[in-house]
């Protein structure tokens, strides 16, 4: 009588849902992922950041359903580098590009971002601005990776929001209607940078379109989508031929405020991008793609002070010391929110402390991918999901070769900031994030001790460029 009774038992435990021997459950399925990027946003420049003047109702909509974080931090404090410490999954002292100039471009021979997710089965795409690298073949984001690309390819063309082409696939296709004007002396930029007489199809609606095109597509497989918006960068060459570089086809709601130019421009900026987000989260909710799309919303460095707008008047760093080219707080610390329906928290605040080369490898771990050795970054998909162990870092590092030359480490709630590297003139600046979030007292001389461990770090995370130096005089590019 023993034998079908044992047989019994074994039955049920086959079936109890605690067994061992349960076969393992099916991974969900692998997540679309959509990174939108903003282009010199700044950290109060949205209304979940305490932006006052502009709502971003899309973008507070994004936050209460999905994880909004404090402590992100961009990959330098310019876009080339920013974007290439997002691609290559490195901090500034080990990405291929470091700088916006003199010329340089992604090594080939490491392996980017999308090159790692086309390998686990992925369709790429980038619409928006690349501007990565100087000089910029028109191809070059196919031979980094990505299957479909339309936009902007060098960084100073997107400066231009009426410009007469953009690039799909390496090939100029026309914006109807747009003439640049040739006679301001900006003949000596890349082709398409400069300021439009005739204003008539506004490139950012350009890329929405486009993007909104590829959400329609019948995607049969998991795809990324690297939306890299220019808003709201302002027109450098517009400012130096008119005074207000901040373009928009109109000024919508405030056209009648009492605003100089620049500063209702930037507004109606920051309203665009808001509502480009809006119209991509509604596509994805049409086509029934929201609930296995991992979205996530950053930008490329803190807020700029270009062409004319008053900074101070929007606050566009919140409490942050320092702007664009800074790296101080301002320049680097950077909104960032991420949405992933049913695995992400709505209305959580995360206080993790991460940077842009951290988004490598969450993608990969995301995506079931597998990332190359040698990445800075770490995943951070356990924060995102709450689950799991969160490693953490045991620093953060940045550098900047412009203004004298620049170094920044974090570690902990100790910041240090070294300026003014090939001038002569070095400075070494500490201070306690944790009471001191606007970097206004140096502790360097009172805390000799963390001071010299972080000076060490610099140092430990530097490896020489080909280009470019800190020392004081630079070689000639090759």
């Amino acid at each position: 009588m023993k034998l079908p009774f044992l047989l019994l038992s074994a039955f049920s435990l086959l079936l109890s849902p605690c067994s061992r021997l349960r076969a393992a459950e099916p991974r969900p399925p692998r997540p679309n992922i959509l990174y939108i990027l903003a282009d010199d946003l700044g950290y109060g420049d949205l209304s979940c950041y305490g932006q006052q003047r502009v709502a971003t109702p899309h973008l507070d909509r994004l936050a209460a359903e999905g994880m909004r974080f404090t402590q992100h931090y961009s990959g330098t404090t310019v876009c080339a580098p920013s974007r290439a410490a997002f691609l290559e999954g490195r901090h500034t002292g080990h990405t291929s590009v470091r700088g916006n100039q003199p010329p340089q471009l992604l090594d080939p021979k490491i392996t980017t971002l999308p090159e790692a997710l086309k390998q686990a089965g992925y369709a790429t795409a980038i619409i928006g601005k690349w501007g990565l690298g100087h000089p910029p073949p028109p191809d070059d984001p196919q031979r980094h990776g990505f299957d479909y690309a339309y936009g902007y390819v060098n960084m100073w063309h997107a400066h231009n929001f009426f410009p007469e082409f953009l690039y799909r696939n390496g090939q100029k296709v026309a914006l109807p209607g747009n003439v640049t004007d040739r006679t301001l002396g900006f003949n000596d930029m890349p082709k398409g940078t400069g300021v439009a007489k005739n204003k008539v199809t506004y490139a950012p609606h350009s890329l929405t379109r486009d993007a909104l095109d590829y959400l329609d597509r019948d995607h049969r497989t998991p795809f990324f989508l690297f939306l890299a918006l220019n808003l709201p960068h302002d027109n450098g060459e517009a400012f130096k031929a008119t005074g207000d570089g901040n373009e928009v086809p109109d000024y919508g709601e405030f056209a009648h405020r009492d605003w100089p130019k620049p500063d209702r421009g930037y507004a109606r900026m920051l309203q665009l991008m808001d509502e480009t987000v809006g119209q991509i989260l509604a596509k994805l909710e049409a086509r029934g793609l929201a609930g296995n799309t991992l979205v996530l919303f950053g930008s490329d460095n803190g807020g700029s002070k270009g062409s004319g707008r008053n900074f101070d008047f929007f606050r566009s760093n919140g409490a942050l010391r320092g702007i664009k080219r800074d790296l101080y707080e301002g320049g680097i610390r950077v909104p960032f929110i991420v949405r992933w329906p049913g695995r992400i928290r709505a209305g959580s605040v995360s206080h993790h402390v991460n940077a842009m080369w951290d988004l490598y490898p969450t993608f990969c771990d995301a995506a079931g991918a597998t990332p190359p050795t040698g990445l800075d970054g770490i995943s951070f998909l356990p924060t995102l999901l709450g689950q799991g162990t969160q490693r953490q870092h045991a620093y953060l590092y940045w550098e900047f070769y412009e203004q004298g030359g620049s170094q920044a480490v974090r570690q902990g709630r100790w910041k240090a900031v070294r300026r003014n590297i090939k001038t002569g003139t070095e400075s070494f600046e500490l201070f306690d994030l944790d009471v001191d979030l606007a970097e206004s007292r140096n502790l360097a001389a009172a805390q000799p001790v963390v001071a010299a461990r972080l000076r060490a770090l610099m140092t430990e995370a530097h490896t020489p460029h080909p280009v470019l130096t800190f020392a004081r005089s630079q070689p000639a590019a090759k």
